[in-house]
């Protein structure tokens, strides 16, 4: 039997998604408590690893077992074992040719910053704090020089392990609300660092230092030490994981935004 989670987590607390000997990871918890609801060791493949202090809103794993749970007490067990800053969101028994990572079509990522002159007292490691005052506008338009399959090697991280620095942006949004400013990004795979690296790109451009133009310039270098600073973890967010709808998986209305054609760029296993 395979089936599938939706995880919701607060990473600040976590030393990335990754199981790592001997330190607190969210993978390794996940699998403690499924493995506690099975009574049996499980262990989860993930659609995306996150880093260190990167928290989801959906992040989405598959297990394989031959222990019978229904869905009900799979979530309310699993959930009943986990630490709080982690929860089950939804479980669903899957055909066995899903796969989290590789059936996947998009995904998308949220970066939230805050953008006033006082950091914020409730939300310390959920936001990123930028003093200055931030052109959306600006940010957006040089936003839109990163939309459509580019070589994102000056985005990757020096440590990136992707054979391919090839990837498909479907959109990036950039909107105000108050006094934050929302990053939404959809692609159909990123690169490590890559949404960071894109942000911290689009922050130089918002607060004046660059002209929007320079994204494209970055974009055209294929040169990582030429795209400046990489943003904080805080205030970064896997959001969702859009799979082919015959999987029949919550869907983010996000991917409404996709384009008919998405499918085509999934990535294949060697990225």
């Amino acid at each position: 039997m395979r089936i599938a989670l939706g995880i919701e987590y607060d990473g600040q607390a976590f030393s990335g998604w990754q199981w790592q000997k001997g330190k607190l990871t969210v993978q390794g918890a996940v699998e403690d408590a499924l493995s506690r609801v099975a009574a049996e060791s499980i262990r989860v493949i993930c659609a995306g690893r996150t880093d260190a202090g990167v928290h989801a809103l959906e992040q989405v794993v598959h297990f394989d077992t031959k222990v019978y749970r229904k869905p009900y007490s799979w979530l309310m067990g699993t959930n009943t074992a986990l630490p709080e800053d982690v929860r089950i969101l939804w479980v669903q028994e899957t055909p066995e040719d899903f796969h989290a990572r590789y059936s996947a079509i998009a995904r998308f990522y949220r970066y939230v910053i805050l953008n006033r002159p006082m950091k914020s007292a409730l939300f310390r490691r959920q936001l990123t704090w930028h003093f200055h005052p931030l052109n959306e506008k600006a940010m957006q338009e040089a936003a839109n020089n990163l939309i459509g399959e580019h070589d994102f090697s000056s985005f990757r991280a020096q440590d990136c392990q992707s054979k391919s620095p090839m990837r498909r942006m479907h959109f990036i949004h950039v909107r105000r609300e108050n006094d934050k400013v929302i990053i939404e990004l959809c692609a159909n795979a990123f690169l490590h660092h890559m949404v960071r690296n894109i942000v911290g790109v689009l922050m130089e451009v918002g607060s004046g230092k660059q002209r929007p133009d320079w994204a494209a310039e970055v974009l055209g270098a294929r040169d990582r030490k030429c795209a400046g600073v990489t943003a904080p973890a805080d205030g970064l967010y896997l959001g969702g994981v859009y799979y082919p709808p015959h999987f029949g998986l919550p869907r983010h209305p996000i991917f409404d935004y996709l384009p008919e054609d998405a499918s085509r760029y999934t990535p294949s296993e060697s990225e």
